[in-house]
């Protein structure tokens, strides 16, 4: 449906576009090799190239956002990326996400490729920074969310009318 005519009309404009299809394979609790006749969702583009990343590795993720800029100014047109993820968490309150993989499963993931977790070791490994800077920093930055959570609780609940302000701009950048 619409995806697809987006990624026609890009393709005829050859509109410097980047279309991104996380995939954490699964669909609710579906896995995608159930769910999908081609499950290579970089592939679907038809006229648009498209490229399958590791979307748990930070820095090959970065590393491929940062080549886009030079897609763009070549005028080749658009990309569709598709980032391998993984949900450590059911898809939604009904979706306890226990059902069809295993505790094992979610905790090799946890243990093995876990972004976080392997940024820290390149960080450690590349003595970018020491395991006491990189405490130091996590210790902020859960301060920061922690403050920054406080806050959203304590603020009043936005008036309907302003709900979508700041969303749509027009090309001058004034507020529609």
């Amino acid at each position: 449906g619409q995806i697809f005519e987006a990624f026609n009309l890009a393709a005829l404009f050859k509109a410097p576009c980047l279309f991104t299809c996380e995939n954490n394979h699964y669909g609710m609790g579906t896995s995608d090799v159930r769910a999908a006749a081609n499950p290579n969702y970089y592939t679907r583009g038809d006229a648009v190239p498209g490229i399958k990343m590791d979307g748990m590795n930070v820095l090959a993720v970065r590393a491929f956002y940062k080549s886009c800029d030079r897609l763009d100014e070549a005028g080749n047109g658009p990309v569709v990326a598709e980032v391998e993820t993984y949900r450590y968490y059911g898809h939604s309150m009904s979706d306890p996400g226990t059902s069809y993989r295993t505790r094992d499963e979610v905790q090799e993931v946890r243990k093995t490729k876990d972004p976080i977790t392997q940024l820290k070791s390149f960080i450690l490994e590349g003595e970018l920074a020491t395991a006491a800077e990189i405490k130091d920093l996590e210790t902020e930055c859960r301060q920061v969310v922690d403050e920054g959570v406080e806050f959203a609780r304590a603020s009043p609940e936005l008036e309907v009318h302003e709900m979508f302000n700041t969303i749509y701009t027009d090309m001058d950048g004034v507020r529609i």
